[in-house]
């Protein structure tokens, strides 16, 4: 293993893209979480996980001995727990804030190009090598933010109600409180809503940590009291912004469906969903059960990945048809690309979603 560590530190080789992942997870979701994070490791980038700081003591401690006894995410070092999770209230603005500390940390720790935000019950339908080679020949300041300023039935049901999140002040999770009296639209910004799963620059997620103007501030403190708050946030921060409004691309990349009428949740994807995630061309879906049969074969088909081994990759993976799985580190290969029909897949996409025709004209609308 220092063998590898060594041909790591001494290679010259490096990745073209760089993702920062908060890869989120709730009371139970541990076995979830290290599926999904063996799943998307890949050594060129970095993770962050955030674990509930309601789950038990053993969860916590099941995680950081899972990523402290992985030899590869010994070797590399780029795999972290935030020490002193927080208490995340489901529609409420703690989610954000976890965001944002999420954000905060990756920027002082590491270089990257772009944060997405996931949870364990996400999966990735391309290899990360296929990711980089897809976003490697992208402009670094795109964020794939989905959104719009056509809010519907959310205006009376997001934009009045004035909501308190017991999270900020309380020990013990509950659900957010209803406030009887409601407030107004705003009328010194205009307010976007969308998908709460989004994929940031680094200079757009340094600008609402440090954001020079007041605007990221000033919207923090206005959706401390909004109604799920990450649907609406980074949406309406970069669409006021004009530094950043012209950098959006208006897709969440990720596959979701929903029931008919939509419900609370979306709907969980199964064996039945599996060609139609493909013929979507994009890089993650949701939502998944644990251990549902359409994970082995999304493994099994699209990440070439073994049970308990990490998605196909150049970084791990032998010359020729010696080793079709990826279970350890190779250093001498550290570098390498090795993308295959998701990144054709993905590239398509990304061609179609920032054409001429899509790109300005779906812009903050």
């Amino acid at each position: 293993m220092m063998t590898s560590l060594n041909m790591i530190q001494k290679s010259n080789k490096t990745y073209p893209v760089t993702f920062a992942y908060l890869i989120s997870a709730s009371k139970g979701d541990s076995y979830k979480l290290k599926r999904t994070l063996r799943a998307l490791y890949h050594p060129g980038n970095h993770y962050l996980i955030h674990l509930d700081r309601e789950a038990p003591k053993r969860e916590h401690k099941d995680i950081a001995e899972f990523v402290s006894r992985d030899p590869v995410f010994g070797i590399v070092g780029n795999v972290y727990i935030v020490g002193k999770p927080n208490l995340v209230t489901y529609r409420g603005p703690t989610m954000l804030a976890t965001t944002l500390h999420a954000i905060s940390m990756l920027l002082r720790c590491c270089r990257w190009d772009w944060f997405i935000n996931l949870s364990a019950s996400d999966y990735p339908l391309v290899t990360q090598d296929d990711l980089i080679h897809a976003f490697s020949d992208l402009p670094r300041h795109l964020n794939f933010i989905q959104h719009t300023s056509h809010l519907g039935w959310k205006m009376n049901k997001r934009g009045k109600p004035i909501i308190i999140d017991p999270g900020l002040h309380s020990l013990n999770k509950s659900e957010i409180w209803w406030v009887i009296k409601q407030r107004t639209l705003p009328t010194s910004f205009n307010l976007y809503t969308g998908s709460a799963w989004t994929i940031l620059s680094r200079s757009f997620a340094e600008y609402c940590i440090v954001g020079w103007d007041n605007l990221p501030r000033t919207l923090l403190l206005y959706y401390t009291n909004f109604v799920s708050s990450p649907e609406g946030y980074f949406q309406t921060v970069i669409c006021n912004s004009e530094d950043y409004r012209n950098t959006t691309a208006n897709h969440d990349l990720h596959y979701i469906t929903w029931d008919n009428p939509p419900k609370q949740h979306p709907r969980n994807l199964g064996l039945k969903d599996f060609r139609r995630m493909i013929l979507s061309s994009r890089p993650f879906a949701r939502k998944f059960k644990r251990d549902d049969p359409v994970l082995s074969k999304i493994d099994r088909e699209l990440l070439k990945r073994s049970h308990r081994g990490f998605s196909y990759g150049g970084w791990c993976s032998g010359h020729g048809k010696t080793q079709a799985r990826c279970l350890g580190l190779q250093g001498e290969n550290y570098g390498e690309l090795r993308p295959g029909a998701g990144s054709r897949r993905l590239k398509t996409l990304l061609t179609k979603i920032l054409s001429a025709r899509n790109f300005t004209k779906r812009q903050c609308r």
